[in-house]
């Protein structure tokens, strides 16, 4: 009897492969874009990360160029993506719920900050012009007050800005 039911399960697998294939295909092979600019996005903020704008620009090609099989170019691209910085800041937030007792048995709450990044893209697809737009994306991670400025750069800068590419891919690759 389990002899069949491997038998059966093969059979199945080997319909639904017909149907559906598993090679991972490209997000971009079912549209006419061949080309894509992405300019480099400047720190326009008030307060100014020296490595942001860079990062950000590097990490937001990579993301179009590894997960599509678009071409990068620098003249007459079929889709143009392109932006700035608008906003780089810290906030104190709320005291967190999370304690700790200290040397004289006291109890010290942890205190926590936020950091916000904003990010306007200018999206211009040449081929499709309705599918266009201008947007601002921003996001925001709350984290522990005793973090240094560099392990705050190096860590919770590199969770907000992916989550910034991922909306910004997912929102121009969602109508194709």
């Amino acid at each position: 009897m389990s002899k069949l039911k491997i038998i059966f399960g093969f059979v199945v697998l080997s319909l639904f492969q017909q149907c559906y294939s598993f090679t991972g295909g490209s997000l971009s092979s079912l549209t006419d874009e061949k080309t894509v600019q992405i300019n480099e996005f400047p720190n326009n903020a008030s307060l100014v990360n020296p490595t942001l704008s860079q990062q950000f620009s590097t990490d937001i090609q990579n993301r179009f160029l590894q997960r599509t099989t678009l071409k990068g170019t620098k003249s007459n691209p079929d889709i143009l993506i392109e932006g700035e910085i608008s906003d780089y800041g810290f906030s104190p937030t709320t005291i967190s719920s999370g304690t700790q007792e200290n040397p004289s048995g006291g109890i010290v709450q942890q205190a926590q900050s936020k950091l916000t990044i904003t990010v306007k893209v200018h999206y211009e697809n040449k081929l499709h012009p309705d599918l266009s737009f201008d947007r601002a994306y921003t996001d925001e991670v709350v984290f522990n007050s005793n973090l240094t400025q560099s392990e705050i750069e190096a860590s919770q800068v590199k969770v907000v800005t992916d989550r910034i590419i991922n909306k910004i891919f997912n929102d121009i690759v969602a109508n194709w």
